[in-house]
């Protein structure tokens, strides 16, 4: 049987120019990096593929005028889509993103085989017509492959992980976790549903989401998320907010899964207890939820573990791995996170790596905590994943023996 329980002078004027407003400068700056990333994300694939081959010259005209409007296209796309809640636009701008990083990384790539070419003794054109014809079809096999990754239902990935305070009577908890499932601007209901049914396949104790819950007001997404209500758990099914909700009404999102069913762990705990032993599920909000404004959002280890067993072990949800240095501090057991999404679409996990200390997996920090985090359930924007498999976590905890 499981108990649950809450937590609880004067001078000369001297003629000079003024200077730019702060705001302004920055708005310059911005402006003058976008420009650059767009100018080198669309600009390595033109050439690649329509400048460097020499092709006939209405072959060239025709694909310099493609790749321009696209790129002209594409920033307005991205503000009416993201900025504005226009779901087409965002369906466009998202798949124009995630196509042209697959042909941006293999341009470059190609490139580089092309000086093996050159080495080798291969001339132009036809050693560029080589390159453009490899990037051609490597990014059309990884955009169809990427797309179908990305649509499927998530497999499902089992790890035990051993917590050295966990009592006996919680040995062989079942944890199922869910992260990043970004319901957005493509439709998918169906989706939702057949995560659902494999959720409750699977037999779990406690079922766990991490946040990104959205892209969008629950009114907005209220068709793609309602199936979490029919999530079985024996125990719990808790939740706390990612950097998303705090893009999309967060207060919203969490009495949405109050509603639902959910327990929303707002830096709180409750108690889960089994066989005679206990095990504190607590969560924090995102470490952006501060700087959101938000009036009493903020990750707050010591409130959401205020009160709790200190013999007890901890199973802490937090969306960012980054969260683990404070996880470390407060003795938790075991963090679970999610935002990485294992990088989506490679070689983005190295951009990734620069913001978080870890990827993907189980990974220990400290003596005591260790932190599993998953690859995300669902996708952001681009809907591409390309070598990082979205998944279903069961996590299967461990008494000592």
């Amino acid at each position: 049987m499981s108990t649950v329980q809450e937590s609880g002078g004067t001078g000369t004027a001297v003629a000079a120019r003024k200077p730019r407003p702060p705001r302004r400068r920055g708005r310059l700056a911005f402006a003058a990096v976008l420009a650059t990333v767009l100018a080198l994300l669309f600009g390595v694939p033109w050439w690649t593929l329509v400048w460097a081959p020499s092709w006939p010259v209405w072959t060239t005209v025709v694909g310099t005028v493609v790749v321009a409007g696209v790129a002209v296209a594409f920033p307005f796309l991205m503000v009416r889509g993201h900025g504005r809640g226009g779901d087409v636009a965002a369906r466009v701008g998202d798949t124009v993103l995630g196509v042209i990083w697959i042909l941006f990384t293999w341009s470059v790539l190609g490139n580089v085989a092309g000086l093996a070419l050159w080495a080798a003794g291969v001339d132009d054109p036809g050693r560029s017509r080589w390159v453009a014809g490899g990037v051609a079809a490597v990014s059309a096999v990884l955009v169809g492959w990427g797309y179908t990754e990305a649509m499927r239902v998530p497999r499902v990935r089992e790890v035990e992980v051993t917590l050295s305070r966990l009592g006996p009577g919680l040995d062989g908890l079942r944890v199922v976790l869910l992260t990043d499932t970004h319901y957005g601007p493509i439709d998918r209901v169906a989706w939702s549903s057949k995560v659902v049914d494999v959720v409750n396949s699977l037999d779990a104790d406690i079922v766990c989401h991490t946040g990104d819950i959205a892209d969008g007001t629950v009114e907005q997404r209220r068709a793609q998320s309602v199936h979490l209500g029919r999530v079985r758990a024996r125990h719990a099914r808790a939740y706390v907010t990612g950097n998303h909700e705090y893009f999309s009404q967060a207060e919203g999102w969490l009495a949405h899964m109050a509603q639902l069913g959910w327990e929303c762990l707002h830096n709180r705990h409750v108690v889960v207890a089994r066989g005679g032993s206990r095990l504190i599920l607590a969560g924090v909000d995102d470490r952006t939820a501060h700087s959101s404004g938000r009036p009493g959002h903020g990750a707050d280890h010591a409130t959401a573990l205020a009160g709790a067993d200190p013999d007890a072990a901890v199973l802490l949800l937090a969306h960012q791995p980054r969260q683990v240095d404070a996880a470390v501090a407060h003795g938790v057991d075991l963090q679970l996170s999610g935002h990485t999404h294992g990088g989506q679409i490679w070689p983005f996990h190295l951009l990734v790596r620069t913001d978080q200390p870890v990827l993907a997996g189980l990974s220990r920090h400290g003596d005591r905590t260790q932190l599993y985090t998953s690859r995300g359930t669902g996708f952001w924007g681009p809907p591409f994943r390309v070598f990082a498999p979205s998944e279903i976590t069961l996590l299967i905890l461990r008494a000592p023996r």
